[in-house]
């Protein structure tokens, strides 16, 4: 697909490996730009139930790539916030893709690289992972990836993320909510691809409009909250999907 991101399809999940790992396949330009068209691929692939995204070499993503950072820091404030907004759009598209978005994560996510697996729906985690938003370090702020941050983990343990600048490691971040799951070394990616294609033995309407409805829910008052459940409880109990799987339950229960 690209030099800096492959793609591939297997058992309804599609993996997408970011692929610079001299770079410990540090965001750039290029690399946002290739994810984004990942994401759009995988959303209109049929055989596609589930989105995988891992790092090629030892490290998931180390950040944003600060000699690129450097350069664009020179530019126009437009210029910059036209950068900005990229990785903002493919946190969103991430957000409201209509299949679920799973990070496996080994090695180091710091920065930008914590905050691509920050905007996932699932983060599978290394036990040797290390994760954390060092960003206050030298001065920058890990302004994208808030808006979901604080939607994940408490808000005093989001401040400490992103003021103390800490890295932590995976069963710290499990703890406060930053990683789903950790799984063990030894095991690592035999458990993360039976995770994943247990989750893409799911029915693919059901898992869209489950995700879709837990997110759009974020920005619902309770009594509108209610009632959007209530329209995607009768879109799903029309669906093909869930008249088959009701028939399928009550045959082997009779």
């Amino acid at each position: 697909m690209s030099d800096v991101l492959a793609y591939g399809v297997r058992e309804g999940v599609a993996t997408l490996t970011l692929n610079r790992p001299e770079k410990r396949n540090a965001l750039n330009a290029q690399l946002v730009a290739a994810l984004a068209d990942g994401l759009e691929r995988a959303a209109t692939d049929s055989d596609v139930r589930v989105v995988a995204v891992t790092g090629a070499g030892k490290d998931f993503c180390s950040g944003a790539d600060l000699a690129e950072l450097e350069r664009i820091s020179g530019l126009s404030e437009e210029e910059n916030l036209a950068d900005a907004r990229s990785l903002g759009r493919l946190f969103t598209r991430m957000r409201e893709h209509p299949r679920p978005v799973v990070a496996l994560v080994k090695g180091r996510a710091l920065a930008g690289g914590c905050g691509l697996a920050t905007a996932c729906d699932v983060v599978l985690a290394h036990e040797d992972a290390e994760l954390g938003y060092p960003e206050v370090n030298i001065g920058f702020v890990p302004a994208m990836v808030m808006a979901i941050l604080r939607r994940k983990v408490p808000e005093g343990r989001a401040f400490e993320l992103v003021a103390g600048g800490a890295r932590i490691g995976a069963r710290e971040a499990e703890r406060i909510g930053l990683v789903t799951r950790v799984l063990a070394g030894a095991t690592y990616e035999a458990d993360a691809q039976a995770y994943l294609r247990n989750l893409a033995s799911k029915p693919a309407s059901a898992l869209s409009l489950t995700k879709g409805l837990l997110y759009e829910l974020d920005a619902l008052d309770f009594e509108p909250g209610i009632e959007r459940a209530a329209e995607v409880n009768v879109e799903a109990r029309t669906s093909e999907a869930c008249r088959e799987g009701v028939r399928r339950f009550l045959d082997r229960t009779r």
